[in-house]
């Protein structure tokens, strides 16, 4: 016999109502976290034209029109090709042209080869993108409840994957429109002064036996875990990171003249390359000038240096007569704090001086990507996810180093202490900068 209303009783009743409007509620919060980063990664380009969005500038940068159509077709695959019985493709050969990393075997673009995609053009991607969107939403509000938490977890990864993407996108519109001849703007600069920046001071840590790692609820990619022990030394950790003024002072002592201080495999590098300050610094009449998402302008001596490679960051340590702190270090000081600092919600798309006036350490998350000494390695028990097509599984957990605490380009939503950023020793176009630490 069906059940009514009137076989329940009143507790009974508040309690049903209480779990359906729960759940009208996580599908209204989810559907507006996907149509709020969504929009914004159409929104953070919509200035740069369609030309514009097909540069691919290096081997190690991607065009925005792939961007948008890579992030796209994950969305489609883990959300509507695994979780909507029956969904078709919107096109089978977008699997080729947009899987980044090849997760399904078989074939797929080389990715120094993306430049060269006219097809499907940007009004193609444009619309696919649409159909996606539509896609997902219709699914959130229809699927059984049953279901509901797969939808939420698909969809989650999803947003978190284009969260990464959007800072990724921006970095790699700035190299290509610093590598045309007229060097344009994405935008204009905000408006107020900088400011200057705190005076350096170092903070002690006692170390001993320490525990970092993720755990417990919310979401974090399978590397920022599993929670575990640590021995930490006691340690000095600079409260800033290092200024353009501190590291012009490195490039005027001759510090890319001086092997001594350098990792050999960066020497060689910066000896093939040229390098002789960090990428976008130009000289211009006698002077420095830095290339920014607003266009080009003098070098403020107050704010972070930034697109610095490992090597650099190493070379400039050794200089100082510091060293740059291990990933648990960092982690140590960040793990209590809040996550607040110039990231892309503040629209400045630019570091900024350290001028807060609070207890130290600043700029703990914001402003550039911080390297460390630490290679991106598994952590004690970790086991690689296999879970839909994650891009972040132990397959990716060698030959970099890691970065922590997120740049004026990445999302707040993505950011929290354990968090691990991990690139190649060489890249200097994405926004990475420097502390410093050394030993107490």
């Amino acid at each position: 016999m069906a059940e009514t209303a009137l076989d329940l009783t009143r507790s009974e009743k508040i309690a049903r109502f209480d779990t359906r409007k729960s759940e009208e509620e996580r599908r209204e919060r989810l559907m507006r976290l996907l149509q709020r980063v969504r929009a914004r990664s159409t929104g953070l380009v919509a200035a740069l034209s369609a030309e514009d969005k097909m540069i691919q500038s290096m081997p190690e940068a991607s065009p925005v029109k792939w961007h948008l159509a890579h992030t796209t077709w994950l969305l489609e695959h883990l959300v509507l090709v695994g979780q909507c019985q029956g969904y078709t493709a919107f096109d089978d050969s977008y699997g080729y042209l947009f899987d980044g990393h090849q997760r399904r075997g078989g074939h797929h673009l080389s990715a120094d080869q993306r430049g060269r995609l006219s097809r499907p053009s940007l009004d193609e991607v444009t619309r696919y993108r649409d159909h996606v969107n539509a896609a997902v939403v219709r699914l959130i509000r229809q699927v059984p409840g049953a279901r509901l938490d797969a939808v939420e977890r698909a969809v989650t990864i999803a947003v978190q994957h284009e969260l990464r993407h959007q800072e990724h996108m921006l970095s790699d519109a700035k190299h290509a429109l610093w590598s045309l001849p007229q060097q344009p703007a994405l935008r204009d600069a905000p408006g107020g002064p900088s400011g200057n920046a705190m005076p350096q001071r170092w903070i002690t840590q006692a170390g001993g036996l320490v525990e970092i790692g993720h755990e417990g609820p919310g979401f974090a990619f399978d590397d920022e875990g599993p929670r575990h022990r640590a021995w930490q030394d006691p340690y000095k950790f600079a409260g800033r990171l290092v200024t353009c003024g501190e590291y012009r002072d490195f490039v005027n002592d001759g510090g890319y003249e001086k092997p001594s201080l350098w990792l050999a495999e960066g020497w060689a590098l910066a000896e093939r390359e040229g390098w002789r300050a960090p990428l976008y610094w130009q000289k211009r009449h006698g002077e420095w000038a830095v290339f920014t998402l607003a266009g080009l302008r003098p070098l403020a001596d107050a704010e972070p240096v930034c697109h610095v490679s490992f090597y650099e960051a190493a070379a400039f340590a050794r200089w100082a007569g510091k060293r740059l702190p291990t990933g648990t270090e960092w982690e140590l000081f960040a793990q209590d704090r809040p996550v607040e600092g110039n990231l892309l919600q503040n629209d400045r798309l630019h570091p900024v001086p350290a001028s807060c006036a609070e207890e130290g350490p600043w700029q703990m998350f914001g402003d550039c990507w911080e390297w460390t000494v630490s290679s991106y390695a598994p952590y004690p028990r970790f086991k690689a996810s296999h879970e839909g097509f994650a891009e972040w599984n132990g397959r990716f957990l060698s030959g970099l180093m890691v970065l922590r605490g997120g740049s004026c380009l990445t999302p707040a939503e993505l950011m929290r202490p354990t968090f691990r950023q991990a690139l190649a020793p060489q890249m200097r176009h994405c926004m990475t900068g420097i502390r410093l630490a050394q030993d107490a």
